[in-house]
């Protein structure tokens, strides 16, 4: 690394006309080369999808697949059948590798038919949903805001229609916690809790509106659901028609809502922002759960 590490500064210096006592980083920024430890973690990166999207009855995938040892004939040279000493003996890509795939998740489908310009949910439904958002920029607004909140909950609180939705999400260690309480009237609250390890926080809330809008809509009676959340900007997500790596949640989104408009003409939802520095009682209840879990990752082998 040392070497290579040389050689693409002596590229630079010759590219700039720099002189040699001047900072790496700075000649490479300028000259627009990337710096070769982040070029090498690019190159590797795409090796891992490569290698991820092979064939289940490939080789590789044969010695990778964990899964494999729930099956009926378990593969006996998986890497998750070796013990701890074999996988000490055995350091290489391919142990890393299977460490590192767990961070590769499908969440791209730009060809679903919920995308499709046609049938998409804003041009056909854009009179359905709303958003009500937080101006953060001014202070003086937060006992508006919170005020606003209160009020929209004693105009829907006690109407059989309207569930209440109010979702978080939160990550430590590398694991992240999604949970959504659903609120109707004279019924009990419906919670919804789980973890999933090497996602993004907008995953997690994607994830976490998804299990909350699925609750809700299953309800009889439900014309009406509100969500209430802190990352609002999770939420236009949902709507946007450009791709984006989180289309596969926002596809199931729109699916279920699609379904739910369908049912009834007077069927709507609305987005509500609540930032967690307000501290409102209903969703800090909610965030405080979601920090309460201290989850540590269990995986066959460490990543070195």
């Amino acid at each position: 690394m040392k070497i290579l590490d040389k050689m693409q500064r002596r590229a630079a210096i010759w590219i700039l006309g720099a002189f040699k006592t001047s900072l790496s980083e700075g000649i490479k920024a300028i000259a627009g080369i990337l710096p070769i430890r982040f070029h090498l973690q690019k190159i590797a990166r795409r090796l891992q999808i490569h290698l991820f999207k092979l064939p289940t009855n490939y080789i590789l995938r044969e010695l990778m697949d964990n899964l494999s040892l729930s099956s009926n004939n378990p593969n006996p040279h998986t890497v998750g059948s070796l013990t701890n000493c074999q996988k000490n003996i055995a350091k290489g890509h391919l142990i890393d590798f299977c460490n590192k795939v767990y961070g590769i998740f499908p969440s791209f489908s730009p060809l679903n038919p919920e995308f499709f310009p046609s049938s998409h949910i804003m041009d056909n439904f854009s009179d359905r949903f709303s958003f009500n958002l937080v101006n953060k920029k001014e202070q003086e607004k937060d006992k508006i805001c919170t005020q606003e909140l209160d009020n929209m909950i004693l105009r829907n609180s006690s109407s059989h229609h309207t569930a209440l939705i109010i979702t978080d999400a939160s990550i430590k260690n590398d694991i992240a916690t999604s949970i959504s309480y659903v609120h109707i009237a004279n019924q009990p609250l419906t919670k919804t809790v789980h973890h999933a390890a090497f996602i993004t926080s907008t995953e997690a809330e994607l994830f976490t509106i998804r299990c909350g809008i699925n609750q809700a809509c299953t309800k009889e009676n439900v014309s009406k659901v509100i969500v209430i959340i802190d990352s609002i900007h999770a939420a236009k997500k949902i709507f946007d028609s450009k791709s984006h790596p989180f289309q596969s949640h926002t596809a199931t989104i729109l699916s279920e809502l699609r379904g739910f408009f369908n049912s009834n003409h007077d069927n709507s939802i609305e987005f509500w922002e609540c930032p967690s520095h307000l501290k409102w009682r209903f969703y800090h209840d909610v965030d405080e759960d979601s920090k309460s879990f201290h989850l540590t990752p269990t995986y066959s082998c460490k990543i070195s």
